[in-house]
């Protein structure tokens, strides 16, 4: 029996260096399930950091809704890199601007340039219980990291961009052994919902160096929540101004938060090939 994936085409792309799939479904109702977007994951050439699955949009005015899959299979509520590679991917059909609805909620997209895009990714969620943590925290600019981790900064700054994060100021976010930490973080028992961990360095007040562990991904090049929530966080700590620019081992990203309180996201996305999926990455998968 034929898989309702067999021979679907598949964009593959990058946006500042995070490696995305864009997989159309709008025409099926088939939901991507955890252990299909695994076997994806580990066919040739497709390794993801995020892989976006289009829908058919679900409320008059959108464009589609967007699941959001890491490479283990686990959801995300947002991807702002995966969100520029979508936008890019449906200006293919004419559309400059638009809106998407994602598990975060409402995200609208313009397109800038060429390969260029801004991404309005909502308003930031700075309460402990929207982040969320595991235990009450009266202001969440500074946390203590209780239990300590070895190595790491004894205090951070958690924001949510439908996603939580964890942000650490460092005085060189280079020599932070991103692979030791980001891990041990990402499941510390403050996170119920685990944690994607950011390490930034203020070179100046509106220039920052970023490195992310992705929760469910890993180390990455690029991460579009990240550098949002570490420029609310270093405008919030009085670090930092309200627009900066995030330099990410892929590439740079604009990020400004507005007076509106909205964070918009600016940066380039690659396209990288388009192919079909085969049948045989699905043959003998287990869920």
């Amino acid at each position: 029996m034929a898989h309702p994936l067999d021979h679907l085409p598949i964009l593959r792309m990058n946006g500042a260096g995070n490696e995305i799939l864009v997989l159309d479904l709008r025409g099926s109702d088939h939901e991507l399930a955890p252990h299909e977007a695994r076997a994806i994951a580990n066919a040739p050439g497709l390794r993801f950091d995020q892989l976006m699955a289009l829908h058919r949009p679900r409320r008059p005015g959108d464009d589609a809704y967007i699941r959001i899959y890491n490479i283990d299979g686990s959801l995300s509520a947002a991807c702002g890199n995966g969100t520029r590679c979508v936008a890019y991917a449906l200006a293919r059909e004419g559309k400059a601007a638009l809106r998407l609805e994602t598990d975060a909620g409402l995200i609208e997209t313009r397109r800038q340039a060429d390969m260029v895009f801004t991404v309005d990714m909502g308003r930031p969620r700075l309460g402990w219980r929207e982040i969320p943590l595991a235990r009450a925290v009266e202001d969440t600019r500074e946390i203590a990291l209780d239990p300590p981790v070895a190595g790491a900064p004894a205090r951070f700054c958690a924001v949510s961009m439908g996603n939580p994060h964890a942000v650490f100021f460092v005085d060189d976010a280079t020599h932070v052994d991103l692979e030791a930490l980001g891990p041990r973080i990402e499941r510390h028992p403050l996170f119920p919902e685990r944690a994607n961990v950011s390490f930034a360095q203020m070179l100046s007040r509106d220039d920052i160096l970023l490195r992310v562990w992705e929760r469910g991904t890993g180390a990455t090049k690029a991460c579009g929540s990240a550098a949002c929530a570490t420029l609310v966080a270093a405008a919030r700590a009085g670090l930092g101004e309200r627009a900066a620019r995030l330099r990410l081992p892929g590439g740079d990203l604009h990020i400004e938060w507005r007076a509106d309180d909205h964070v918009l996201m600016t940066g380039p996305v690659e396209f990288e090939f388009e192919t079909r999926l085969d049948p045989q990455i699905f043959q003998g998968v287990v869920a």
